[in-house]
């Protein structure tokens, strides 16, 4: 039977309630350290991940802050606030950020769920492509989709003008859903598609037993039982939209949201007190979006319970339902490769769009120049070097919250997931403001860049480690300290290799992310630290669509062969499209 569980808070009531002594309280705070302070691995690794998470996270969060309420003088100021908040054209780009996100999230959460229902429901053709295809704008940077949108379906673009005879404003509103949809919703499709797999098919057969359609299974089983997932979903990408910073850059046409106000701000006016008051004022919206995601998440969960061995799941046989929604995904899977395949063809093309003799003059171009072969060799190698990084901090991070009953664990895991929850403007902002100074003048150098790209990829390394360890039973690692065994000894050879599935996913994400992040980083590339991201983003500003789209080619392939040796080297030999 379905049963609707309130899960166990994270710590134990720790707070004292009105009317209840504090002793008990004490008490219970008390017992909840003595496991740390008695086993010294585990007191250092909390000591040592607190301070990175203080240094790297909390402190220029705060030096944000500052800035956007003091002066260069020291002196409270807060009329920034009021031009931003107060202002009819200012009030407008907070009004546009926000209906861009939750155009965005619904639009993409609603694509997901199709793309995740029909995998799961329906027996179709070629699934493993259509899985891959899904994929595609994971692994690729954020404004790919935007680059080819522009060359497909722009006032010259191949479908409008060149076959249609159209002439297609695709900058604005229209332009800009269309592509943070299309960019978005594979986080909806790789979260709901885990939910859909996991429900017991056996709550479904039993309401068709007792004689109700398959609609009303579907509207009262199927979709109640994915309610936090949908909610979760619709949280989160809204949460990305509003980080995003390229698309708008590039389609947005005179749509301004708050990600490019505090790009235009720090870069073209060099305005960095403007620039922390726009990214404060987007920080509201992101953060209260993120803890309303966590609540809804941590609050309940609706979960199947059985005891009996479950049976084949629901399959969909309606041939006009089936292909319906069949036909559907092959046409957004389509549209996906019709925008990679315009990447890969401007790659190889003159000047795509008025001159297709195919060339490899793009490709001549990156290679000759210095510049640009550093920058493929600079992202790799600080992912590289930022990927293990992540794994290690996010097992740990995630040993500690599970495994070890303290205290203030619930807001250790909170500022561990900052790194996701906060634009990556902000973090950019942050980062200058807070590492240009003695003693720990960072900025310029491929350090500020790792500490970057570790920040981000920890949260979804931590989400992954902490799902792994809760479906563990304890007692595996217990028996091992019970035969003498000591804490690193089991944490070595028990715990990592049990959740070693869920490293690998970390590995692979933050790579990935590494790779391909834009917003956190483009305000910290320099001469010494040249990243393809930025490098591909000023020649698109510059008009060189082929170089940059030869660029994005070579990043995406870089990317799938980094998947694939990842895999590999975890697990063993598996087909590329299992990486994904």
């Amino acid at each position: 039977m379905a049963q609707l569980l309130k899960p166990p808070p994270p710590e134990e009531s720790l707070a004292s309630p009105p009317g209840v002594p504090t002793t008990a309280y004490r008490q219970r705070f008390g017992r909840s350290w003595t496991t740390i302070l008695r086993d010294p691995l585990a007191l250092a690794a909390l000591l040592l991940i607190s301070l990175f998470l203080a240094l790297f996270i909390i402190f220029p969060l705060l030096k944000v802050l500052l800035n956007s309420i003091f002066d260069e003088q020291g002196n409270v100021d807060l009329s920034e606030y009021q031009r931003v908040t107060t202002s009819p054209l200012q009030q407008k780009v907070i009004w546009d950020t926000l209906i861009m996100g939750g155009v965005v999230s619904v639009l993409s959460t609603a694509l997901g769920f199709l793309f995740a229902y029909t995998m799961t429901r329906c027996k179709i053709p070629g699934k493993k492509l259509l899985h891959f295809t899904a994929l595609l704008p994971v692994i690729s940077p954020p404004f790919a989709v935007a680059m080819a949108a522009v060359l497909l379906f722009g006032r010259s673009g191949l479908i409008t003008n060149k076959i249609l005879g159209l002439d297609v404003n695709i900058y604005g509103w229209p332009g800009l859903i269309l592509v943070q949809t299309i960019t978005f919703y594979p986080v909806a499709y790789l979260l709901l598609i885990g939910l859909l797999q996991s429900l017991n098919p056996a709550l479904e057969e039993a309401s068709l037993n007792l004689g109700a359609s398959k609609w009303r299974v579907f509207r009262t089983i199927t979709l109640p039982l994915l309610i936090p997932g949908l909610g979760a979903s619709l949280l989160l990408i809204f949460v990305e939209t509003l980080a995003d910073l390229a698309n708008p850059l590039l389609i947005g046409g005179d749509i301004n949201v708050l990600a490019t106000q505090t790009y235009l701000a720090i870069v073209g006016t060099a305005d960095f007190r403007g620039g922390a008051v726009y990214s404060v004022v987007l920080l509201v919206p992101s953060l209260t979006a993120f803890i309303l995601q966590r609540y809804w998440v941590n609050r309940r969960s609706y979960i199947s319970v059985t005891g009996k061995p479950q049976g084949g799941r629901l399959v969909i046989t309606a041939p006009l339902l089936r292909w319906s929604l069949v036909g559907a995904c092959f046409m957004v899977g389509g549209l996906v490769l019709l925008i990679y395949g315009t990447i890969i063809a401007s790659a190889f093309t003159k000047l795509f769009g008025i001159n297709y003799t195919p060339t490899l003059d793009n490709f001549g171009y990156l290679f000759d120049s210095p510049n640009y072969r550093d920058g493929m060799i600079n992202t790799v190698w600080l992912a590289i070097l930022a990927t293990p990084v992540v794994a290690l901090l996010s097992t740990i991070t995630a040993w500690l919250v599970v495994r070890r009953g303290f205290a203030g664990r619930s807001a250790l895991d909170f500022v561990s997931m900052l790194g996701a929850a906060v634009p990556g403007t902000i973090i950019g902002i942050g980062y200058i403001l807070a590492f240009n100074n003695a003693p720990l003048a960072l900025t310029g150098t491929s350090m500020i860049i790792i500490l970057v790209f570790v920040i981000r990829g920890l949260p979804s390394g931590l989400r992954g480690t902490v799902a792994a360890l809760q479906q563990i039973d304890p007692s595996i690692e217990e028996a091992s300290t019970s035969l003498g065994a000591s804490t690193a000894y089991t944490f070595r050879r028990v715990t990592i290799p049990l959740v070693r599935p869920a490293v690998l996913a970390g590995l692979i994400y933050s790579f990935t992310r590494s790779m391909t992040s834009l917003s956190a980083i483009i305000f910290l590339v320099g001469p010494n630290t040249r990243l393809v991201t930025a490098q591909t983003y000023n020649l698109l500003e510059n008009g060189r669509f082929g170089a940059a789209t030869a660029y994005v080619t070579l990043l995406i392939l870089v990317v799938l062969a980094a998947m694939g040796i990842l895999t590999w080297l975890v697990r063993g030999p598996v087909r590329p499209v299992d990486t994904l």
